[in-house]
């Protein structure tokens, strides 16, 4: 691997490299070759690097990286800049500046799977290991600086000055000094992934006997086909639908239902709020009758992206006739089978697949999620047994999942519906809507309402004409609990695009998730707006229109106030935006771009007044 070596005051952290094998060592510094063999033990350190077959560059400014080399010798596996600095007395703007620069000029010669690592002083790089940390204001801003040249923090530990063969720090204050490198940092980036470009895309399904298609809401695009239900995928959600599926089959008669359920309904949902609902219009001419629609099976969904002269009327935003949704639950789907009679009583169905709905941004709350739907008739009067049995089965399995993830402990416990009131998530506050819930399932001895129901139980009493038959269904959200098991902290991190995710759960494999884009910086805008005289307003519209603008980087959105103006009546909001990206570099000119967006497209879409 070819190694670079920036900003060297007397050579001896490259001299301390050089030799080890398979690395190749090109060491540079700022000034001439007279100048740099003027600092004590500089000319000592460069001949023992040419000697070892290294390479000595001298007059290398770092932000200027491709002029120094040749193409065929421009691209580096690891880079290394220690203590960076302009000089003198510059304060942390200049040097701020200063990184900027050298990231930007990085992009151009770092191998796409290369590294750098940037070592700073104790307090100088603004993270949280810095110990103590210095105001943000104060700092370096190593992170946001990164960002803003598509790189992420992936890894920060100790400068281990001491394991390096006579190294010497020295250039304190552009002087042939040494300075204090206890507590220093080393702070390592990556490559982010290239932001999402949301071209849009068509999907194609079979509706009874006639092929339709419509355009997939924007927000859904990187997400309405990813497959990790399927066969030869690894990613965590399909391992614990399998284990989940595995250990229910061992306790009862299992039916899988493995048909590709349709992922379009049409009509109204009852008691379900419209606004949770992705309305869908189909495009011209293929809009098929009830009765197909009723009946149909989707047998086949193809999506394509649809050019830049896309009809604006299929767009997002414009006037949807209510008519065909998106499934917000596989629910509909048991309750056909019920009504079918396909099923035999104490054998369970199991369905699964993605199901979507809009709702308000937070860690655990997902416009897509998969859902594993098990639906059983027992006797009337068996009931509670079942239940529990079923209850059972499912915190076994899941208590055989986490002991292989150390670190992730949570345990699935049965809660009445009527102990948490108010509290519920999104998930379960919307399950309530689909119908009465007799339990939830909660992970953790002491659930909280931050994202702790990660299923639900009920029954259906009026499925059957018959009064020897009771329907009971449990419905769990596996993105949940893939969160719990592997100790996801933030539900976007599940449909990354990031290959270093799905890395570490090889062939199906639990683990505790290590995040690699460290303490990701956040930028807070705020918004005031007046709302329409006379108009409730719809706060899921809005959160869910800034997962559209953002591509899912606004990561929180608060009410900071709600202004009335006497005589008049009008009334004023004022929201403050937080973004932060979980997986991927977000600079603070991009966030200040996607702001400026989402106060256009909140006066084109929900009829506001910006102040």
């Amino acid at each position: 691997r070819r190694v670079l070596l920036l900003g060297e005051g007397n050579f001896s952290f490259a001299a301390g490299l050089c030799g080890a094998q398979g690395t190749h060592v090109v060491a540079t510094c700022y000034e001439s070759e007279r100048e740099a063999a003027g600092r004590g033990g500089a000319a000592r350190s460069i001949r023992r690097l040419r000697d070892s077959g290294a390479e000595v560059v001298f007059s290398v400014d770092c932000t200027k990286l491709k002029e120094h080399f040749s193409p065929g010798k421009r691209e580096f596996d690891r880079i290394y800049f220690n203590f960076p600095h302009c000089g003198r007395k510059a304060g942390v703007v200049k040097n701020r500046q200063l990184l900027a620069g050298f990231f930007q000029s990085c992009a151009e010669v770092l191998a796409q799977e290369g590294e750098i690592h940037v070592a700073l002083c104790n307090g100088q790089g603004g993270t949280p290991a810095d110990q103590p940390r210095r105001e943000w204001h104060n700092s370096w801003q190593i992170v946001a600086v990164a960002a803003g040249a598509g790189f992420i923090l992936s890894d920060v530990h100790p400068f281990g000055a001491e394991a390096i063969d006579g190294y010497k720090c020295t250039g304190y204050r552009s002087q042939d000094k040494s300075f204090c490198v206890e507590g220093a940092l080393n702070h390592v980036f990556t490559r982010s992934t290239a932001p999402l470009c949301f071209t849009p895309l068509s999907c194609k399904m079979q509706l009874g006997s006639q092929k339709v298609s419509f355009q997939v809401p924007q927000v859904l695009v990187d997400k309405i086909d990813r497959g990790f239900l399927e066969v030869n995928s690894n990613h965590p959600v399909r391992t614990i639908k399998e284990k989940l599926s595995a250990g229910l089959s061992q306790a009862f008669p299992v039916h899988n239902i493995s048909s590709c359920l349709p992922l379009l309904h049409q009509g109204h949902p009852d008691g379900i709020c419209h606004s949770n609902i992705f309305w869908i219009t189909l495009s011209p001419g293929e809009a098929p009758g009830t009765q197909e629609t009723s009946q149909g099976q989707a047998n086949a969904v193809l999506f394509s992206h649809f050019g830049q002269d896309t009809d604006r009327k299929a767009q997002e935003g414009c006037p949807v006739p209510k008519q065909f949704y998106l499934r917000p639950s596989l629910l509909p789907h048991a309750q056909a089978i019920i009504q079918k009679r396909a099923f035999s009583p104490g054998t369970l169905q199991v369905l699964s697949g993605p199901v979507f709905r809009k709702c308000r941004i937070s860690p655990h709350s997902m416009p897509v999620f998969h859902e594993l739907l098990v639906v059983l008739a027992v006797s009337r009067g068996t009931e509670s047994s079942w239940i529990q049995a079923l209850v059972d089965n499912i915190q076994t399995t899941v208590n055989s999942l986490h002991q292989g993830v150390p670190g992730a402990k949570p345990s699935i416990n049965l809660q009445e519906a009527a102990s948490f009131g108010a509290e519920l998530n999104d998930f379960a506050a919307f399950e309530r809507q689909l119908g009465e819930i007799q339990h939830f399932l909660c992970a953790g001895a002491d659930p909280e309402p931050s994202g702790s129901c990660v299923g639900l139980i009920r029954t259906a009493p009026d499925e059957f004409k018959s009064s020897e038959l009771i329907v009971v269904s449990a419905s769990l959200n596996l993105d949940l609990l893939a969160m719990l098991l592997c100790g996801i902290s933030d539900w976007r991190m599940l449909w990354t695009s990031d290959r270093r995710f799905l890395r570490q759960f090889p062939e199906g494999e639990l683990r505790l998730f290590q995040s690699f884009s460290l303490y990701p910086p956040s930028y807070v805008h705020d918004v005031s707006f007046w709302v329409p005289d006379g108009e409730e307003f719809d706060q899921v519209a809005f959160h869910t229109l800034a997962r559209k603008v953002s591509g899912e980087t606004v990561v929180s959105i608060q009410l900071r106030d709600n202004f009335q103006q006497p005589g008049t009546g009008r009334r004023s909001l004022c929201y403050r935006v937080t973004f932060q990206s979980c997986d991927r570099a977000l600079g603070c000119r991009e966030a200040a771009e996607m702001q400026l967006q989402f106060r256009e497209e909140m006066q084109q879409h929900l009829g506001v007044t910006l102040r």
